[in-house]
C-alpha cells in the first residue's frame, strides 16, 4: 500500500516548485482507491486452489490460420468457423480498419491479409462495409505483395501468388552439413524456427496446393497482378541483397536435383519433425508449427485415421478456447 504521508510530501514539494496548485488530499486519496480497487479485482479472480489462471488469447493470426488451415485440408467445421469468424471481426481496428498484432497496436499487413481472406473463406461477402474498409486499407499499405513470408508461403500454397514469390526452402536443406564452420545448418536456428521450417520445407518441396473446396481467392488483395509482381523482397541492406541473389541462384538448380535426392531429403526431414511431435501437446507446442505438420502428413500421404493425422488434429483442437457465440 501507499506511504500517504511521504506521497503528501513528495507532491507538495513538486507543485511548489513548478508553481502550480495541486489538490493533494484528492490526488492521493484517487491513487488509493485505484490501488485497492485493482488488488480487489486480483483476489476476486485467484482460485480457491490459491492460483491465477487466464486464456492465453493470441492475435487474430492465429484464429486466421485456423480458418485457412481447415479449407487447406477439405476439414470444415462450419460452427467453428463462423465462431472464428465472428472472433476476428471483432478485432478488426476501427481506426486503420486492418487487424493489430495487439490490442491498440499498428497496422499489421501479414494479420490483414490473412483475417481477410480467413473471413472471405468463411462467407463474408467482399462487398461488406467491413471487407471494403480492410481491402482499402490494405491496398494502402502496398497490397498482398508486402505481407511477410510465412503468409506468402500460404498464399503460394492457395495458388494466390507464384512460388518465386516465396523464398527458396527446399528439404535438400536438412542435409546439409553440421559442421561448426559451415554458415547454415538448421541446428543453428532457435527450436521455434526449426520445428515451423521443416515441415514447412515438406510442403514448399512437394509445392503443396491447398484443397480450398469453394475457389476463393484474394486477388483484389494485390495493386500488381502476382504473376506480374516484381518486388515480393524488399532490399534492407547489402549483405540481405547478397543473401537474395545466392537465393535467387541456388533456385536456379532446383529442377536438377535427382528424384532420389529429393525423397531422400523429404524423408529426413518427415523423420526429424514425427520425432519430436509431442503427442496432443504439438510440435513445439507452436501453432504455426502444429499446422504445418498436420498438412505435411496430408501431403506425405498419411490417410486421415492414421494415429500421426488424428494426434496433430487433437493437438490443434487442444489449444481453440470456444465461447458461446
Amino acid at each position: 500500500m501507499l506511504d500517504q504521508n511521504l506521497k503528501e510530501l513528495d507532491i507538495r514539494n513538486h507543485a511548489a516548485q513548478e508553481g502550480k496548485a495541486v489538490a493533494v488530499d484528492g490526488f492521493v486519496s484517487g491513487i488509493k482507491h485505484a490501488v485497492d480497487a485493482a488488488c480487489k479485482s486480483l483476489l476476486d479472480r485467484q482460485h480457491a486452489e490459491g492460483y491465477w489462471c487466464y486464456e492465453l488469447e493470441a492475435d487474430c493470426t492465429i484464429p486466421s490460420e485456423y480458418i485457412l488451415m481447415m479449407h487447406f485440408m477439405d476439414d470444415l467445421d462450419h460452427k467453428l468457423q463462423q465462431k472464428l469468424a465472428v472472433y476476428v471481426r471483432s478485432r478488426q481496428d476501427e481506426h486503420h480498419n486492418g487487424w493489430p498484432l495487439y490490442d491498440g497496436g499498428d497496422f499489421d499487413i501479414s494479420g490483414s491479409v490473412k483475417a481477410y481472406y480467413a473471413l472471405k473463406l468463411a462467407g463474408d461477402s467482399p462487398a461488406a462495409e467491413h471487407m471494403v474498409r480492410a481491402r482499402e486499407a490494405i491496398l494502402a499499405h502496398g497490397g498482398a505483395a508486402r505481407s511477410n513470408v510465412l503468409t506468402r508461403l500460404s498464399l503460394a500454397m492457395f495458388q494466390q501468388l507464384p512460388w518465386r514469390g516465396v523464398p527458396f526452402i527446399p528439404a535438400e536443406i536438412m542435409l546439409l552439413p553440421k559442421w561448426w564452420w559451415f554458415p547454415f545448418h538448421v541446428s543453428k536456428v532457435s527450436y521455434w524456427s526449426r520445428t515451423v521450417m521443416v515441415p514447412l520445407m515438406i510442403l514448399y518441396s512437394l509445392k503443396a496446393r491447398a484443397r480450398n473446396p469453394y475457389g476463393i481467392g484474394i486477388q483484389e488483395l494485390f495493386t500488381v497482378p502476382p504473376d506480374q509482381e516484381k518486388n515480393y523482397f524488399n532490399i534492407r541492406s547489402r549483405l540481405n541483397l547478397l543473401f537474395l541473389y545466392v537465393e535467387r541462384t541456388a533456385r536456379l538448380f532446383e529442377p536438377m536435383v535427382p528424384n532420389w535426392l529429393r525423397n531422400l531429403s523429404i524423408k529426413k526431414a518427415e523423420q526429424w519433425f514425427l520425432e519430436r511431435l509431442n503427442g496432443e501437446d504439438g510440435l513445439g507446442a507452436i501453432f504455426p508449427a502444429m499446422v504445418n505438420a498436420h498438412e505435411a502428413l496430408a501431403w506425405l500421404g498419411y490417410k486421415e485415421d492414421h494415429p500421426y493425422r488424428i494426434t496433430t488434429r487433437k493437438a490443434l483442437q487442444k489449444l481453440l478456447v470456444v465461447g458461446k457465440d
